[in-house]
């Protein structure tokens, strides 16, 4: 299952992120989103977890977490857009 994570820190790096999820389930793909012109981070990423159980309960577990004085937002990716 694909997850969205808003609201990260600007200063959170990939590898953070990763290890955030990786607690919670086996974590297949991870990726922050970077501006193009400054490769800084955007402040959003997005998390594969492999089994569903497992990336309902990292939504659950993570949604809305202290991270750097941001509450981050996490949520199912919306797969159409």
């Amino acid at each position: 299952m694909k997850i969205l994570i808003r609201n990260l820190p600007r200063t959170f790096s990939e590898n953070s992120l990763r290890e955030l999820f990786k607690a919670h389930g086996d974590v297949q793909s991870c990726t922050l989103v970077l501006d193009k012109a400054t490769g800084d981070s955007k402040g959003f990423g997005f998390v594969e977890i492999t089994k569903v159980g497992d990336a309902k309960a990292a939504i659950q577990a993570l949604n809305g977490k202290p991270i750097n004085g941001n509450k981050i937002r996490v949520k199912k990716a919306d797969a159409t857009k």
